[in-house]
């Protein structure tokens, strides 16, 4: 890691790491209080306290990097997003296609409630791995024998979830490199396949699973294709960490559920079809720059801060008091800002910092300033952990050799 990155991620990962340290505390708290007693109401609460950490990373996109996330969709589509329960099914073109979803997330008013499967690797990822654990995040060994399971006891459980959720699938197993592009066109040459040229090949056992068990709670499903301009160098969790900007375009497109077919072999071919059509769709946008004729939605970061409307206060107009305070019970975009995170933890860190000092005369000795030396050093190599386990190059390579004889014969068709 660069010595100019190291200036940027040891104050940035000091904030996020006893940010997050604090915030996992808070979970555990609550998981061992609240969960036995109320299901319910550990998972609302738990929503609030897991946006304080998350917020910061959507504060990176929004203010450190200034990066910009364009959204394309009808308004039918826009409108409902946040307000119902949704399984988003989204091709895997980047480092940080999850950071994008927290994003429109986020503007959705549903962040804490945004939710994925993984590879159960992702929970022991120190902080944000952690979070997500007690978020209801799904982890997956990889193997169809251990995770059939797994995923159904996981399903039934989202039944009572109480707040509108989004469970992200991705189905292509892996996320797209060019490497893992050509292993996916040699399989479907191989076997007389529609060859791909911007997507992976799915992998539908989960998403079958996802749709037998969901289909009476989940009445919607999010395609979202993300697509990045080949010009530019891709998004990264490096690059936002060192405020570099970039732009992501997003098109979400909504399915009824019970619009889907009902055996098994038919909802894979519906998803199989669905990554032909966003293959297709991507090609369009690698030679046209554009996903199709609608104008972005503007999803921008919000005009005004929670500070700026408390202190419109000061204009003596009464409506604007109770204006605030409506937004905040109501809307829950208005709860808590990003910036409004950020500013509050560098405020609560900073005085403990100084108290922590001004106790214990840490600096005074050789072993106090050894001690902070390792400190620093460990956070760089946790931040330099969270980097790396985000790239493209370091994760499941795509074998498709193992695919289930079954669902083989059923890309065939």
């Amino acid at each position: 890691m660069a010595i100019r990155a190291v200036l940027v991620i040891v104050p940035l990962g000091l904030l996020f790491i006893l940010s997050g340290l604090i915030v996992n505390v808070l979970q555990a708290l609550v998981f061992v209080l609240v969960r036995p007693i109320s299901k319910c109401w550990y998972r609302r609460i738990n929503k609030l306290v897991a946006e304080l950490l998350w917020l910061e990373l959507i504060w990176l996109i929004d203010w450190w990097a200034g990066a910009k996330v364009e959204l394309y969709t009808d308004q039918a589509t826009f409108q409902l997003l946040g307000q119902e329960h949704a399984l988003v099914l989204c091709n895997h073109r980047s480092d940080i296609d999850w950071l994008v979803g927290w994003v429109l997330a986020q503007r959705a008013g549903c962040l804490g409630s945004a939710l994925a499967i993984m590879k159960k690797e992702a929970k022991f990822l120190p902080v944000i791995g952690w979070s997500m654990w007690y978020s209801d995040y799904i982890f997956l060994e990889r193997s169809w024998a251990k995770d059939e399971s797994t995923l159904e006891s996981s399903f039934q459980s989202l039944m009572d979830f109480p707040m509108p959720f989004w469970l992200a699938l991705f189905v292509e197993g892996t996320r797209f490199t060019q490497q893992k592009l050509l292993a996916s066109q040699e399989y479907a040459a191989s076997r007389g396949l529609p060859v791909p040229r911007n997507v992976l090949i799915p992998r539908t056992k989960g998403f079958v699973s996802a749709v037998n068990h969901m289909r009476s709670f989940v009445p919607a499903i999010y395609d979202c294709t993300v697509a990045t301009s080949p010009k530019d160098n891709p998004p990264t969790l490096l690059r936002l960490f060192r405020g570099q900007s970039f732009v992501v375009k997003l098109q979400v497109k909504r399915h009824e559920m019970q619009e889907l077919p009902v055996t098994a072999d038919g909802i894979s071919q519906w998803c199989k079809d669905l990554f032909v059509t966003k293959d297709t769709l991507l090609e369009k946008y690698m030679t046209k720059n554009s996903f199709s004729d609608q104008q972005p939605i503007n999803i921008g970061r919000p005009k005004k801060s929670l500070l700026v409307r408390f202190l419109d206060i000061k204009t003596g107009k009464p409506h604007i008091i109770l204006y605030t305070f409506s937004a905040l019970l109501i809307d829950p975009r208005y709860l808590f800002l990003s910036q409004q995170v950020v500013l509050c933890w560098l405020c609560i860190l900073a005085f403990g910092i100084v108290k922590f000092f001004q106790w214990s005369a840490l600096l005074s000795s050789w072993e106090g300033i050894a001690f902070l030396a390792a400190l620093l050093v460990l956070i760089i190599l946790v931040m330099q952990l969270l980097v790396h386990s985000s790239k493209s190059t370091r994760s499941t390579p795509v074998n498709l050799s193992s695919q289930d004889p079954a669902e083989e014969r059923l890309l065939q068709k």
